[in-house]
């Protein structure tokens, strides 16, 4: 039996869509986007957030004033029922991508595993 891998990745994208999880996490991102101080204090988060990360991959050292500002954004972003709620929301999704990829790759994992042992 043949398989066609991009019909099967492209069925799954339409699950992913039509998930719970996926429909939850597109309604809070919305209400998110729709409110004016809550869009611009998440975009704020996520910019400092990328940054932070980028200055970590290239081996920068991030200063303690940078810290202490990413502390008090963390802080005010929690207080934030919406963007909480989004947070909480895509936790939850990364939690499913993340066992999504561990499916699709288990056959690759016990094929190359099996070679070690």
């Amino acid at each position: 039996m043949t398989v066609n891998l991009h019909d099967s990745a492209h069925e799954l994208e339409n699950a992913i869509r039509n998930s719970d999880e996926y429909t939850t996490l597109r309604k809070l991102y919305d209400e998110v986007n729709a409110d004016a101080s809550a869009k611009e204090m998440f975009e704020k988060f996520r910019n400092m957030q990328i940054e932070l990360q980028q200055k970590q991959m290239s081996g920068q050292e991030i200063e303690q004033g940078e810290v202490a500002q990413a502390q008090i954004l963390v802080a005010d972003v929690q207080k934030n029922e919406k963007i909480s709620k989004l947070m909480e929301a895509e936790q939850r999704m990364s939690t499913i991508v993340t066992e999504l990829n561990q499916i699709v790759l288990k056959p690759l994992e016990e094929l190359y595993g099996s070679m070690g042992q």
